[in-house]
């Protein structure tokens, strides 16, 4: 990985090597001189008095894609304001604190590989519906989102409850959140990457989740366009969108599918769910434009020995299986009923070596396959 440029325009050669003796615990970045011709990331100023500031205002103003951090004993806030609406991203008094200078070069790398996420390729939207109630589809959706968090460090998983009424992912992972989607379709003026940061609220497993309203309220439908501003945003932020669908298929859900990389219709071995997952795939397909091929067959709460076989199960859907679930009662309920991932309650169980086998073969990218280390072996 090309290491992000730091360019150092400071005259106090003291200030400098505190600045260097902070961040040499970061490998992902070079120090490089002011007179070094190379574009940087990131420069970094010394405000010695008030003159200072046009200099930097023009740099600012002529220098496109670079992040600008200013040094200055002068904490009067005037300044401060000046300087942030000049462009400075962060302003650290001195005599400068090797913590507080760490803390904003990691806020600075944060934004920096979102960018380059953003500019590269953005989120891919997974979307989870059930062929019928009770099935397992939040389940299924809970704990996908918690294994691919889980799957490599450098992911990031948002968990999306569209489950119009009472949505349960809240009671599943055992989190109070303080906002939900009601809230962002109520403020959609002021929808932006800030405030949707602030409305997500964060797992232990690192899942960031936006739950439904937890009562009724008369809260509002969202409308597709909002839909589309929405899910814009959280493809820029986030690597995977998994979206809890429950048994929606209203316009906004329609517009949650076509935008989707990959859906996965929940079923179980019952002869109505079956024959509901085969009427749903057709439906998808003959009046939501959504191609067969991103289509996926989840077969949960499997028996070897139950009445209607796999063979029976393909043959009632129309469409290979892509993932069997194992029927495994006890881990569920337990950790249905603890708040607790299904990693959490039986970490080496049959079924969460099933989510881990699946989201590697089938969700993962090849390069991040490599890079995967389950967090909990």
């Amino acid at each position: 990985m090309k290491p992000f440029l730091i360019k150092l325009a400071l005259n106090n050669i003291i200030l400098e090597d505190e600045f260097k003796q902070a961040v040499q615990e970061f490998k992902t970045i070079e120090i490089i001189g002011e007179l070094d011709q190379k574009k940087a990331d990131l420069t970094v100023f010394e405000l010695e008095s008030e003159s200072d500031l046009d200099r930097i205002q023009s740099y600012i103003k002529h220098t496109e894609d670079t992040e600008v951090f200013l040094l200055s004993g002068n904490s009067d806030p005037q300044v401060l304001i000046k300087a942030i609406r000049m462009g400075v991203n962060e302003f650290l008094t001195l005599p400068l604190k090797p913590e507080g200078v760490k803390e904003s070069v990691r806020r600075f790398l944060d934004r920096q590989k979102k960018r380059k996420r953003t500019s590269e390729t953005s989120g891919q939207i997974i979307s989870v519906v059930g062929s019928k109630g009770g099935v397992g589809t939040t389940t299924i959706a809970v704990n996908l989102a918690v294994s691919m968090a889980q799957a490599g460090k450098e992911l990031s998983v948002a968990l999306l409850d569209m489950n119009i009424l009472f949505g349960e992912i809240p009671m599943l992972l055992n989190i109070s959140p303080k906002y939900h989607w009601g809230d962002i379709i109520k403020n959609m003026d002021r929808l932006d990457d800030f405030f949707l940061s602030n409305i997500l609220s964060e797992h232990s497993s690192g899942v960031h989740v936006l739950p439904s309203p937890r009562y009724l309220n008369n809260q509002p439908v969202p409308p597709p366009s909002a839909m589309d501003t929405l899910l814009d945003l959280m493809t820029a932020r986030y690597d995977y969108i998994i979206v809890d669908l429950g048994q929606s298929l209203n316009e906004t859900a329609l517009k949650i599918l076509q935008r989707s990389e990959q859906i996965e219709i929940v079923t179980i071995q019952s002869l109505p769910c079956l024959s509901n997952t085969n009427r749903l795939i057709k439906s998808f397909v003959d009046f939501g434009d959504i191609n067969k091929g991103k289509i996926n067959v989840v077969l949960n709460r499997y028996l070897k020995k139950g009445m209607v076989t796999l063979a029976n199960a393909q043959e009632g859907v129309g469409k290979t299986i892509s993932w069997i679930v194992p029927n495994d009662y006890t881990t569920t309920m337990s950790a249905i009923n603890s708040g607790k991932p299904l990693y959490q309650v039986s970490p080496r169980s049959q079924i969460v070596e099933c989510f881990n086998d699946y989201v590697e073969k089938n969700l993962l990218p090849h390069e991040k396959k490599e890079k995967k280390k389950w967090k909990w072996f």
